[in-house]
């Protein structure tokens, strides 16, 4: 299993409209073979910041979600990125 977190940083006033721009990526990441979770949302506290959370089968399915990356537009918002990625090969479920 592959883990991308992570977090964007982008004026606060162009969050809403980021996030916005983000929900036909994340329906069409969650409907991607190989997706076991994807969620981009606004942070509670930071009003810059949107948080990532991915959770994949492989890293061929994430690749071939990925693409390109991010259009220009998307891109051209971010004041910064940090983000990784975890690679695990066990899971327990905590609830």
């Amino acid at each position: 299993m592959l883990i991308v977190a992570g977090h964007l940083t982008v004026a606060a006033t162009q969050r809403e409209a980021y996030l916005a721009g983000c929900e036909g990526v994340v329906e069409q990441a969650r409907r991607t073979p190989g997706c076991l979770d994807f969620a981009i949302s606004a942070d509670r506290v930071d009003p810059q910041r949107i948080n990532v959370f991915e959770r994949w089968s492989s890293r061929a399915d994430l690749d071939a979600f990925r693409g390109d990356g991010p259009d220009d537009a998307m891109s051209a918002a971010l004041v910064a990125a940090e983000m990784a990625e975890y690679h695990g090969a066990t899971e327990r479920s905590l609830t």
